[in-house]
This record gives C-alpha cells, sequence and structure tokens, in this order.
C-alpha cells in the first residue's frame, strides 16, 4: 500500500503531545521540529488523522523537498513532482507561500512560480491547454526555509480547531485545540472530578467529555481530503463508521463547568449539545469564589481572564489572590491554568511543580501545573 509523508502542525510548544497522539493511532513519526510534527501513514490515515488529531492545526501530505536558489530551479524541481497523481484534470489548485531566510524572499513570487509550474505539469500530463478548476479544492503551501523549498497540499481544509460544535463564543474563546492539549498535558482521568471555574463557552470542559467517551473531534465536520478523487468516498466512509463505533456510550462523567456570566453559560450548554456531550457536563452560573467542590483528587483545569480576555471591572490581582484562596480548600485536588498574567506564580504564593509556555493565538501565554497527591488505590 502507497505510503503518504504527512506534516501535523501545531502551536509552538504542543509539538510533544501531538507525537504523542500520532504514536498512540499507530502513525510512525520520523522527525519532531518547532511546530511541526512529520509521520508516515497510507490512504486511509489520512482521514484517520484529520478525523481524531485534537491537538493539531492541519494536516499537511507532503509532495517534494528541495534546495531551490533561484526560480528557476524552484520551477524546474517542482515540476519534476508527481502532482498528476495527487490532481486531476478538473481539480482547484490554489497556491499559498511563506518565505524565512531565503534567497528567494518574495513570496508572491514563489506562489506565481509554484503556481505556473504545476499547471505546466497537469497541462501534460492531461494533454489539454487550458485548466477549469472547477473541481474539489487542493491547497498547496510552498514553504521556504534556510533556501529549502518544501511543498505541501492541505488535507484539512479548515483549521482543526474547527470542530463544529461551536455555535455561540464569547469574547476571545479558548481553541479548541489548546483546550485539548491542556487536557492531555494534564493528569486528569475519566474517573475523576474535573472542574472548569472559568468555562465561558465550555470547551475545556466539553473536549474532555469527547476524550473521555473516545468521540473523535472531527466527526461533525467536513474536510478537503473528503472530496479528492485519490482517496474516494469509500475510504472516508470507512473511517467515519470506525471512529462512530469507537465512541463509549457506557461511562458516567463527573465534569462541572461554572461562569459568572449568564450568557457564558448559555453558549457552554449550546455548544455541549452540538457536541453531543450535554449530560456529561454540569453548568452552573456561579463566582468562581462560591463554587461548591465535590469529591477529593479531583482536576481543576481553567483559563481565567487575562489580557484581551478582561472584562471590564475586573481586578486582575485580586482575582488571582481569590483564587488561591479557593485553591487552598483542594488539598487533595490537581490544579492547572493558563494565563498569561507575569506576576500569577507570585500571587498564588506556590511554586508551580511544571510551567509551560503556550500561545493562546498570538497571546503568550504560561501553563501552571499544581500537582497534587494520587489517589489512594481502592482496595478489590
Amino acid at each position: 500500500m502507497k505510503q503518504f509523508e504527512l506534516i501535523a502542525t501545531t502551536t509552538f510548544g504542543i509539538e510533544a503531545i501531538a507525537k504523542r497522539e500520532l504514536i498512540s493511532l499507530g502513525f510512525e513519526v520520523l522527525k519532531t521540529e518547532d511546530g511541526k510534527v512529520t509521520f508516515l501513514s497510507d490512504a486511509m490515515g489520512i482521514a484517520k488523522a484529520n478525523l481524531w488529531l485534537r491537538s493539531v492545526d492541519r494536516v499537511l501530505l507532503k509532495v517534494g523537498e528541495f534546495p531551490a536558489y533561484t526560480f528557476d530551479e524552484l520551477f524546474d524541481k517542482t515540476q519534476l513532482l508527481p502532482w498528476d497523481e495527487l490532481i486531476p484534470l478538473e481539480g482547484k489548485f490554489t497556491v499559498n507561500g511563506k518565505s524565512v531566510k531565503s534567497k528567494l524572499f518574495s513570496i508572491s513570487d514563489c506562489q506565481a512560480i509554484v503556481k505556473k509550474s504545476i499547471a505546466e505539469k497537469l497541462k501534460k500530463a492531461y494533454h489539454v491547454d487550458w485548466l477549469e478548476e472547477t473541481g474539489a479544492e487542493y491547497t498547496v503551501l510552498i514553504s521556504m526555509l534556510s533556501d529549502i523549498a518544501t511543498l505541501t497540499i492541505d488535507t484539512s481544509g479548515a483549521a482543526l480547531h474547527k470542530r463544529g460544535y461551536r455555535i455561540h463564543a464569547v469574547e476571545a474563546p479558548l481553541k479548541e485545540t489548546l483546550a485539548a492539549s491542556m487536557i492531555m498535558l494534564s493528569y486528569w482521568q475519566k474517573d475523576r472530578s474535573l472542574y472548569d471555574v472559568f468555562c465561558g463557552s465550555g470547551t475545556i470542559p466539553i473536549e474532555a467529555a469527547m476524550i473521555a467517551r473516545n468521540i473523535a473531534p472531527g466527526l461533525k465536520r467536513d474536510f478537503a481530503s473528503k472530496h479528492w478523487d485519490f482517496l474516494g468516498d469509500t475510504l472516508w466512509n470507512e473511517a467515519i463508521t470506525q471512529a462512530q463505533s469507537a465512541i463509549n456510550h457506557d461511562i458516567i462523567l463527573s465534569i462541572f463547568a461554572s461562569d459568572i456570566s449568564l450568557e457564558a453559560i448559555d453558549a457552554a450548554k449550546a455548544n455541549a449539545m452540538e457536541a453531543g456531550v450535554e449530560g456529561d457536563i454540569h453548568f452552573i452560573r456561579k463566582d468562581f469564589k462560591d463554587v461548591e467542590f465535590r469529591n477529593d483528587y479531583g482536576v481543576l483545569i481553567s483559563n481565567p481572564p487575562y489580557g484581551e480576555r478582561l472584562l471590564d471591572g475586573i481586578d486582575v490581582p485580586e482575582l488571582y489572590v481569590n483564587l488561591k484562596n479557593v485553591v487552598a480548600k483542594l488539598p487533595t485536588w490537581s490544579i492547572y491554568i493558563l494565563t498569561s498574567f507575569v506576576g500569577f506564580a507570585n500571587l498564588m504564593k506556590r511554586k508551580p511543580d511544571r510551567e509551560r509556555k503556550l500561545y493562546n493565538g498570538n497571546i503568550e501565554t504560561h501553563y501552571y501545573q499544581f500537582y497534587g497527591p494520587k489517589p489512594p488505590i481502592e482496595s478489590k
């Protein structure tokens, strides 16, 4: 069976999670670099990766890679690649580009050269003088890095954080991919209580419920490669059927989400219903200082207001002092907080067990991890 080299792109700091996901899905990881993980896959794996990866932004099909110092070299080497094995006669192909530390620094020129080269290749292969481009979308990316050209086709279409369940959003919502990564970086397991006391539109609890129920994050959306001729409907239908049959319908979860905003709670409930996990999350409108926590050895994962997420009238230091007081009442809990507020650790009066730099959109944030004691092993 033919193997493809694929690239899973991520935000900075998430690469290790993406690699772990790929390995757990059975893929062979070739290398991990800043913002991307390269892996091998057959055709079915293209569908599987898009349906199942929770922390990844996009899945790109690598067509070729080579050094290019001149536009003639870029044109000639691009034309040698097997575009006619991937893009059909009627395929619509746009070319996007980026260039870093390369002699070919003009992105628009690189895009135009690659577009022309692919077009000439396809016209020769299909014995035509003109390409209609009325079919499925094949978005090509020319990436120049230190004079090395990497040419890929985007298999995902819309970015993978767009799961399809977020029908209502609040101001500055947390990306689904980052929320899922926060959960996977925590010690939360589906048999433990999870609380988000700043739930906003519900992304963290919804992603947690989907992870616990083994719901593929891409089940409710479309993908560019779903319409590609060389993959076909049969392959995609099989992948979707397998994902649907993998859902765990039997577990009972203990997930709680609260927010002081009624608008946020209403949005979160609607999004949870769209995701099919509304019965797994207990939503309540309440100030975080007044939340009543159930059970011991739970996990709190939250993204409090900060920077662009600040609401009118909020005193940030006071908010975090109050959060410290809430956490102090939870000695057996593990606490995970994502924030860009520089003085957070000092206000908490507690050194985090782990601190990771992550990006929420263009905002540099830090993920503070405070580990609680392990739950006692229950005797059988």
